[in-house]
């Protein structure tokens, strides 16, 4: 900031002031009046396919400083009301609704609801395909909400890298309390889902790709010991395995950093290329009921990488039925055996 006091004025008795200015509100105390001059608060504009967001760049969006984002909701996404979450009503991001995960996913596979159900979450919810959402949360819920938005046709969806952690320590306000939505009665503007070929919804859909396509990649995004089949993961859910075919992408802690920010995208192709799996492929990435696979879906996406879909069904669904076969082995035997 000095230099560039120095650059700007020459005026000696001017640039005595601003530091004067400065020496009061020292950057290290990480609050909001501790701001850089309204030069330096400038805050980039982003591609409508960029998922992860920074703090700085929600809070330009709130300032009202992204033409492209005026109109914009800001959603807690967790499991449960708002008195069920872990931070909503202590602390929230200024204007924050909550929603509730169980109104996007059915109660008996968890899967995403029909697209007569999405519509109406949208439209209580006051959203529309023109709507910037940016969503944060306590957990992968955030990423399922972010992928049900996409899907549904929203154009510009974001998840605010870090979650509620990284709003704070970049020295943001938070408000307390709850915040009922507001309905709209506009139209949303596409037909829900405006994007139905990213979801591969059962197992019988999974099972038929794999036979059809010879570079078809169904990609778990589960624990170790869930994919060897030593733990299900789950308990409501008895039987251990993987669906037979599939390929390990690791669990979706490895695709986060230490302080809960996403990891670098060069990191997951690396995890992806362990296993054979290539930007080449037709990847479906699933989990237990779907959470953690809309992580690296996610990120993909941002990324560029078109032919990626999300096996909604996942683990739960495949084991319901027992003719789905079943396999129990380790990630390097799956990639010996299906490349």
């Amino acid at each position: 900031m000095k230099k560039k006091l120095v650059t700007l004025f020459l005026s000696g008795l001017l640039v005595m002031s601003l530091a004067t200015g400065c020496s009061a509100k020292p950057a290290e105390q990480g609050t909001q009046e501790q701001a850089a001059p309204e030069a330096e608060q400038t805050i980039a504009s982003v591609e409508k396919t960029k998922v992860y967001v920074t703090p700085e760049w929600v809070k330009s969006v709130i300032d009202k400083n992204q033409p492209e984002s005026e109109n914009y909701i800001i959603l807690e996404a967790a499991w449960g009301t708002e008195k069920d979450s872990p931070d909503y009503l202590k602390a929230h991001l200024p204007g924050a609704i909550h929603l509730n995960t169980d109104e996007i996913e059915e109660p008996e596979y968890w899967n995403i609801r029909n697209a007569e159900e999405i519509t109406a979450v949208m439209s209580k919810y006051g959203i529309t395909k023109d709507t910037t959402v940016i969503v944060y949360g306590p957990d992968s819920g955030t990423e399922r909400v972010a992928f049900v938005m996409l899907w549904a046709g929203v154009e510009n969806v974001k998840v605010l890298d870090g979650g509620l952690a990284s709003w704070t320590e970049a020295g943001y306000e938070t408000e307390e309390g709850n915040i009922l939505p507001t309905a709209t009665t506009e139209e949303f503007g596409v037909q829900i889902p405006a994007h139905p070929e990213y979801v591969i919804a059962m197992p019988k859909d999974a099972r038929e790709a794999m036979k059809a396509n010879d570079k078809f990649r169904l990609v778990s995004i589960r624990s170790l010991d869930e994919f060897t089949g030593k733990i299900s993961g789950y308990s409501y859910i008895e039987k251990t395995g993987e669906p037979e075919g599939a390929l390990w992408g690791h669990d979706e802690f490895d695709y986060y950093n230490e302080d809960g920010t996403i990891a670098d995208f060069d990191k997951a192709v690396q995890m992806w290329s362990e296993q054979g799996i290539t930007k080449e492929n037709e990847i479906a990435f699933y989990c237990g009921t779907g959470w953690r696979a809309c992580v690296p879906w996610l990120m993909a996406y941002e990324n560029g990488w078109t032919n990626v879909k999300l096996y909604d069904g996942g683990w739960f669904a495949w084991q319901m039925d027992e003719t789905n076969p079943v396999q129990k082995i380790t990630p390097e035997e799956a990639a010996a055996r299906y490349n």
